[in-house]
């Protein structure tokens, strides 16, 4: 019984890993009044660079591979950021289309290395009779920190202030299109290294598609845990778990195999509607979503 139980925890955080990294990401770009539905475009970028730096030769430096993961996701989330800060276009509609691009590109550009070996991966760490990935541990660290710096420093509450009332904060001298696209950029990069963790450390290689729609359930999860970077791991080990359990189950019971590819997905629309209900959307930043023009109301 505590294996089953050790064991569901490990495949739980490993799930959960690139959830709540992209998720911390898209906390960052939706607390300073911005949304960006591409998240998926960006781990797929994330991934496919950290990859390509990687398997480049056997004397690759790894950290150099994520560093390139985070570049990459914070150069494709500038385009967002200028398209909706600067050009003032629809955020869903840039982020879709941002999204749209990067999977794009990623499956494209990454042919090249379909099939080919990673020379070494990133090694795990053993804590406490099991091992995780230093991503992991990162991911959580990060989680705490964020925690901290939006509820505790004058910087944080300054990310926070250009969010909630933008007018506010312009009046107070803050420069609110630069902290936009400093947290946009910030977010690409939290997601793009979300996809070194799948190419680096989960699977070790470069497949199309290998994010398969874990950017789009860490953008419902944002919702789900009421834009709150601690409620965040909950969030991601619980989604986690079910992906865990999706891949138990199968094989085990009459129920089609496409029911458990779909679990995950369709318990995204069923918290996001009991969010909904119980008001949680509420939460949101007062400014999410709006552009911001000087000297309009």
């Amino acid at each position: 019984m505590d294996n089953v139980v050790i064991e569901a925890l490990v495949r739980a955080l490993a799930v959960g890993t690139p959830l709540l990294l992209a998720c911390l990401g898209a906390i960052l770009n939706e607390r300073a009044g911005v949304v960006n539905l591409g998240v998926e475009g960006l781990m797929a970028v994330g991934a496919l660079a950290a990859f390509a730096v990687a398997a480049s030769s056997p004397d690759a430096n790894l950290w150099l591979a994520v560093g390139a993961s985070m570049l990459a996701g914070a150069a494709l989330a500038l385009l967002h950021a200028v398209a909706t800060i600067t050009l003032r276009a629809n955020q869903f509609v840039s982020g879709l289309a941002l999204a749209l691009i990067g999977t794009g590109a990623a499956g494209l550009l990454g042919k090249r290395f379909e099939g080919l070996p990673l020379f070494n991966k990133v090694a795990d760490l053993s804590l406490g009779g099991f091992t995780v990935s230093p991503f992991t541990v990162a991911a959580l660290l990060l989680a705490g920190v964020m925690a901290f710096w939006l509820g505790a420093t004058r910087s944080g509450l300054t990310l926070r202030s250009v969010g909630e009332n933008p007018a506010a904060a312009d009046v107070l001298g803050v420069n609110v299109g630069l902290i936009r696209v400093l947290a946009v950029m910030g977010g690409g990069a939290l997601a793009g290294l979300a996809g070194a963790f799948l190419s680096l450390s989960y699977r070790s290689s470069w497949a199309d598609n290998m994010t398969a729609g874990l950017g789009w359930i860490a953008v419902a999860l944002v919702i789900f845990v009421g834009w709150r970077p601690l409620r965040a791991i909950a969030g991601a080990l619980f989604f986690g778990f079910l992906y865990y359990l999706q891949f138990r189950l199968q094989g085990n019971s009459p129920i089609p195999t496409e029911v458990f590819s779909a679990m995950p997905f369709i318990l995204v629309l069923v918290v996001l509607a009991l969010a909904g209900v119980r008001g949680q959307a509420g939460n949101a930043p007062a400014a999410l979503g709006r552009a911001y023009v000087r000297g309009e109301r």
